[in-house]
């Protein structure tokens, strides 16, 4: 009897463990499934956050709340129209003559000092390969294929227009009803600790907003003052490198570096006779929006140590890709600041 019970017994805890396993499995595969949407209501929810200390703001000029969040999102909706109609437009003709200049850019990579010394070791193998990447990209024919055909392509400009507007819509839902959310968060606590819990949420996003709205102000400055000089020097692509500057500025610390390389090296490879002054231009820049302006417009933030940041933005750039990357260090700030409110404290008291 004994016997026949521990085969029983592990009979169960087999079939318990199975079951957990595939459970699981299937969770996985829902997330990966639906992590497109998931990535949609993550950017929409930060997007609200970051306006909320607009709203907040507003609501201290004695302005009700609903009136401050229409205002808000009168604002908002003019910035997306002015995306839509003065900026997208002339970065994609911008991107056009990028594309035109590839067969110079791909000259200039051979013809360099480095790589001819490292093509004569290699006997020749770099001229090659060049020239055949020369030839397969300058044939218009090849361009559907190497884009993942027409189809493909129509379909992935698609997806990312109706993402787009998705993304409008939720941050707009968002930021009239985030108030009402953090009240319905808190009726899923104890009543006896409903009071901290509503106090602890609303620092969490005042303190992510806060953040939000800090770094795309730095981000934007960033842009701004590139887009300045790039149009100074006369370069062709000023409006799309100070677009692509900006979504990597977003990111601090690894972002306007990652910035400086992608003006330098766009600069240097397409034969510009500014890429020296370039290189000049961030160099200084990167020092003075270091130590001059980032504590400046990030001293009322959750402040994250600088390893953190590093940290969260790889691990989010490699599950999601650069919006991960974006959403990675918001979030590490509110595990920071949840630390600090409510785990320290109960430290203490043991």
């Amino acid at each position: 009897m004994e016997q026949r019970a521990r085969v029983t017994n592990a009979f169960q805890v087999g079939l318990v463990g199975g079951l957990g396993v595939l459970t699981a499995i299937l969770i996985g595969a829902a997330v990966t499934q639906t992590a497109t949407i998931l990535t949609y209501i993550g950017i929409a929810l930060f997007i609200a956050l970051g306006m909320d200390p607009i709203v907040r703001a507003l609501t201290k000029w004695k302005l009700p709340r609903p009136l401050a969040v229409i205002i808000v999102i009168a604002g908002f909706l003019g910035a997306v129209a002015l995306l839509l109609w003065a900026i997208i437009p002339t970065a994609v003709t911008e991107a056009g003559k990028l594309i035109n200049r590839i067969p110079t850019i791909v000259t200039n990579v051979v013809s360099n000092d480095l790589i001819s010394s490292w093509d004569a070791q290699l006997g020749g193998n770099i001229t090659a390969a060049a020239d055949g990447a020369l030839e397969f990209l300058t044939d218009t024919t090849n361009w559907p294929t190497l884009l993942g055909g027409v189809l493909q392509v129509g379909f992935g400009v698609l997806s990312g227009v109706v993402g787009f507007i998705i993304v409008v819509i939720l941050s707009i839902y968002f930021m009239a009803s985030l108030e009402p959310m953090k009240e319905y968060l808190s009726r899923l606590t104890a009543a006896s600790k409903r009071e901290r819990f509503k106090k602890l949420t609303d620092q969490v996003a005042l303190s992510v907003g806060r953040w939000v709205m800090g770094q795309t102000s730095v981000a934007l400055l960033h842009a701004t003052v590139l887009f300045i000089f790039l149009t100074i020097v006369g370069s062709q692509y000023s409006l799309l490198l100070s677009l692509a500057a900006f979504l990597l500025a977003l990111i601090p610390l690894v972002g306007p570096a990652s910035a400086g390389l992608l003006v330098v090296g766009v600069s240097y490879l397409s034969g510009s006779s500014y890429a020296l002054l370039a290189v000049i231009y961030y160099l200084v820049y990167l020092q003075v929006e270091a130590y001059l302006i980032s504590p400046r417009v990030m001293k009322r933030a959750v402040s994250v140590p600088a390893s953190i940041v590093v940290i969260a933005a790889l691990m989010g750039g490699t599950l999601m890709g650069i919006l991960g990357a974006l959403i990675a260090i918001p979030v590490a700030a509110s595990i920071l600041l949840i630390i600090r409110e409510v785990w320290m404290p109960t430290q203490q008291l043991r």
